[in-house]
């Protein structure tokens, strides 16, 4: 007896370690445990019948799985005004290869800048794409975890962004109750006044610390129709969002949404809508290589733009179309939308409260003036009116948090502007 009294008194760390290993060998450990069995069940069923039509698997050397799905049979035609659809395998035309313009502030007459290269080194390159391809015919889907699927809310919700709750605010050249959301804040430069048809841009990809799993930090390219809670959108670009892909890294998105996100929508192709056609770009998947502090480059493009022909909405990722929206999701930006975003975004219960989150937004760095090493946007363009793609007339910059996430735009003696935005979140200026 001595002996047990003299092991729980000096050694009850080795006790509590085999407590913990025989609570892990009865399960007590596993987090679905807690977890109802309906839903449990749910889960399993639904992951069953998102792998029925996988006709390859490739194991990535970061441990996502790619399934490659029958094109004909991928979640978007689970969508029911999508039952009939029948899929269009490439753009109209080229739009990526249409002269682009530019409107110069001194000047009224168009500049022909088809000739013009990225400041940056452009990649489109995804991690996954070491270990194999899915044949033509397919598409790759990245296989979603388990256990994301048990923390979401529910199985509708995974995916989706919270609703849009929105303040009043001031009028700041439109009215920013569009933009100004509960638990978001956004660091962005916006266009308004045309029906638009498109939108483009070049910026540097980072991997901003996100600190608790349900918050996120996006960058995107974004095209928005409607001011109100029920707000109709489609955008691409990067994001760090352990809710939905299960870790902290920088991963290829695109997301929509009919009805500010209340009922409509997802990122990637976590709900049906989204029509994917390429079989070399998996959405969700990693994305390698990515800027360090300092560092020019790499980038990423993102083009989305109306078909003109289909009116879907198709997104290009570099020089190559993922797929697009089709207008049977939408009541109103299947025509044009009203605004175009080139915005970084973070979302935390804890945005405009105090303690603030620490989740950065772009790099992480405030913009300066002279910043080298900040989130960065550059030859921003939109489809307007006019035929080409073209600077933007009319945009400004806003963010809500001006201390805790800048947002700077450089257009005064330069030919094509530049948008500087992010910073670190919670710091010495941020709640202030």
């Amino acid at each position: 007896m001595g002996k047990v009294f003299c092991l729980y008194s000096t050694g009850s760390i080795v006790v509590y370690v085999i407590l913990g290993l025989i609570v892990t060998a009865y399960g007590f450990g596993n987090p679905s445990s807690s977890i109802p069995k309906q839903k449990v069940l749910e889960v399993e069923r639904k992951l069953k019948q998102l792998r029925r039509h996988s006709l390859k698997t490739i194991q990535s050397e970061d441990g996502d799985i790619i399934d490659c799905v029958d094109i004909r049979k991928q979640p978007a035609f689970d969508h029911p005004a999508l039952k009939d659809h029948k899929i269009q395998m490439a753009p109209t035309r080229n739009v990526s290869r249409e002269r682009t313009a530019s409107v110069k502030r001194t000047k009224s007459k168009m500049v022909n800048l088809s000739a013009e290269e990225s400041t940056f080194i452009n990649v489109t390159s995804q991690v996954w794409q070491k270990s194999g391809r899915c044949p033509q015919g397919t598409i790759p889907i990245r296989r979603i975890r388990k256990k994301q699927l048990l923390k979401a809310h529910s199985i509708e919700d995974y995916g989706r962004k919270k609703p849009s709750i929105f303040h009043q605010t001031a009028q700041l050249n439109r009215d920013l109750d569009s933009f100004v959301r509960e638990n978001y804040s956004k660091a962005m430069l916006f266009a308004v006044g045309f029906r638009y048809l498109g939108a483009k841009a070049d910026f540097l990809v980072f991997n901003p610390y996100v600190e608790t799993e349900d918050e996120y930090s996006t960058t995107q390219v974004a095209l928005f129709n409607g001011g109100s809670y029920d707000h109709e959108c489609v955008e691409a670009g990067w994001a760090v969002n352990p809710g939905v892909y299960g870790d902290k890294t920088t991963r290829l998105f695109v997301y929509w949404t009919a009805d500010g996100s209340n009922t409509t929508g997802c990122f990637d192709l976590t709900c049906p809508g989204f029509v994917q056609t390429s079989n070399e770009i998996a959405l969700g998947a990693a994305i390698s290589p990515i800027s360090l502090p300092g560092d020019l480059g790499p980038s990423m493009t993102i083009y989305i733009y109306k078909d003109p022909v289909t009116s879907n909405w198709w997104v290009q990722y570099g020089e190559k179309d993922i797929g697009y929206w089709p207008p049977e999701l939408f009541q109103d930006i299947r025509y044009n939308a009203e605004s175009v975003e080139w915005a970084g975004e973070v979302y935390s219960t804890r945005v405009g409260q105090i303690p603030h989150t620490k989740t950065q937004m772009g790099s992480g760095m405030y913009p300066d003036g002279t910043c080298f090493d900040c989130g960065t946007f550059t030859r921003m363009r939109v489809h307007d009116n006019s035929p080409f793609l073209k600077i933007p007339e009319f945009a400004d910059a806003y963010t809500d948090e001006y201390r805790c996430y800048g947002a700077e735009f450089m257009s005064d003696y330069l030919d094509d502007p530049i948008f500087h935005y992010g910073g670190p979140g919670m710091s010495w200026t941020c709640p202030l």
